[in-house]
């Protein structure tokens, strides 16, 4: 890490004593060691939110065609290797 970049170290008594403030400072982009006997175990970062996006329902509309014989029953060679026939 660069001297601009070091994170915090915190022992973990000192950590659980300010946790809150701790993860506040991690969330604005902060990286925040947690030590035991000096030797580092944790880390608090900001989490990454990705971008994700809920799903919209309906979004895909007209998009996919079910075609009309969707739901009509396999053929006996399909079921019989669904069912361990077709070997």
């Amino acid at each position: 890490m660069s001297e601009r970049t070091k994170a915090a170290v915190y022992n973990i008594a000192e950590a659980k004593a300010h946790l809150p403030e701790l993860v506040e400072r991690a969330s604005a982009g902060e990286v925040i060691i947690v030590a035991r006997a000096g030797k580092p175990r944790a880390r608090l970062v900001p989490l990454d939110d990705g971008g994700v996006k809920l799903r919209v329902p309906g979004k895909g509309k007209g998009r996919f065609v079910v075609a009309s014989d969707f739901d009509d029953p396999l053929p006996d060679d399909v079921l019989a290797a669904f069912e361990g026939g077709g070997r």
